[in-house]
């Protein structure tokens, strides 16, 4: 036999144990893990955000004027109706004691025309007892009608300075109660030289020293309740829908790695980010740390389901999701098969629930996937055997 007739069939020889060995490989039962039933699973929602407070206010003077006294500093605890700063109120003072005086003033009047009212009822009421003796005097013919028409006269004169007594008496009043107006406008505005504490808290910053000329409404003092402090997180409109009112969150700071803290969702943001497509949520710690620091970043991961038995899929492992659906692999009768199932829940370690289109028998691939076909024979692994 010539070398070439030798070569020829070790050439094909080599050839066909190639081609054995790929067919071998290509159709060999291939060893995949698959989903298992797991129970009691807990689905959560992640979100990032910052530590606020729902009770914090600027405070400042609702008149301007220079600081002369500041009671408060930062990290100061304060009760409510507490003085903590005051102004320079000489000028203001001053202008209290005029309206006083004023005060005094038509209080005066007002007691002397209360005086001419009297007097002036005493004399009509004598000018009335003449008129009546004259009338009646006239009547026997004992008086002349010029005494009782003079008479007649002087009781309507006496009325008629009654009338304006009382008149006088009402403009007394009346500028009376003026002048306790003007007096209790220029309390007030001697009053809102002093700030005082509007509620419980502690001081976060005092924004202004000693001999500072504030103007009105600049704010001096920043307080926050410590009972109101709460977390805002931030989380996927996409994670969001399942989030309820009162479900149990956890808190983590950044300050304090490793801790956790026990919450409750406290509060869901009506409007969403139009630009980061994100939903607010605000967590309230049922424990949370005495000492706190506003803005500090905080996770917080809210459990809005716990599923007594669930099948929970690889999201790596589904093709073609949108949502609520998608393709899987499936071990049926031993040989891998391609399927569209659907999914509810989604856990936070990006794995899905299944809830419908799976045939009775058989089970989910989870992976690998590398190598799978319709109609490829599958066996599970022996890792993934219980």
């Amino acid at each position: 036999m010539s070398k070439r007739v030798i070569y020829l069939v070790l050439s094909g020889a080599a050839v066909a144990a190639v081609a054995v060995v790929i067919f071998f490989l290509n159709n060999r039962s291939l060893p995949v893990d698959v989903v298992k039933l797991e129970k009691n699973v807990q689905v959560q929602v992640f979100g990032l955000g910052t530590v606020e407070a729902q009770i914090a206010s600027s405070i400042g003077f609702e008149v301007g004027a220079a600081l002369v006294e500041l009671t408060a500093d930062h990290g100061s605890m304060v009760e409510s109706g507490d003085t903590l700063a005051r102004l320079e109120s000489s000028e203001q003072e001053a202008r209290v004691a005029r309206a006083k005086a004023g005060v005094h003033s038509t209080e005066a009047a007002l007691a002397r025309t209360s005086a001419m009212v009297d007097r002036q009822a005493a004399v009509l009421a004598q000018k009335q007892i003449v008129n009546r003796r004259q009338q009646e005097l006239l009547k026997k013919n004992a008086a002349s009608v010029e005494k009782a028409e003079e008479a007649a006269k002087d009781v309507r004169v006496a009325e008629a300075d009654l009338a304006l007594s009382v008149a006088d008496a009402a403009v007394a009043r009346a500028v009376i109660e003026t002048s306790r107006a003007d007096l209790t406008y220029e309390s007030t505005l001697l009053a809102h030289h002093v700030l005082k504490a509007p509620f419980d808290g502690i001081v976060v910053d005092r924004q202004n020293e000693l001999g500072t000329v504030v103007k009105a409404g600049d704010p001096v003092y920043t307080i926050v309740d410590p009972a109101s402090v709460w977390v805002l997180a931030h989380v996927e409109e996409s994670r969001a829908g399942a989030i309820a009112l009162g479900q149990n969150a956890e808190v983590s700071l950044r300050s304090l790695p490793g801790l956790t803290f026990q919450g409750h969702v406290a509060r869901i943001g009506i409007e969403s980010d139009r630009v980061s497509e994100e939903r607010r949520i605000w967590v309230k710690c049922e424990k949370c740390p005495v000492d706190f620091h506003l803005g500090e970043q905080a996770e917080v991961v809210v459990t809005t389901a716990i599923l007594p038995e669930a099948l929970l899929v690889p999201e790596n492992a589904v093709s073609e999701y949108n949502g609520w659906g998608g393709t899987v692999w499936i071990i049926e009768n031993g040989v891998a098969r391609k399927l569209e199932i659907t999914f509810s829940h989604r856990t936070l370690d990006g794995r899905l629930e299944v809830t419908g289109g799976l045939p009775p028998g058989a089970a989910i691939i989870s992976g690998p996937l590398d190598g799978l076909r319709d109609g490829r024979a599958v066996q599970v692994s022996a890792e993934a055997t219980p």
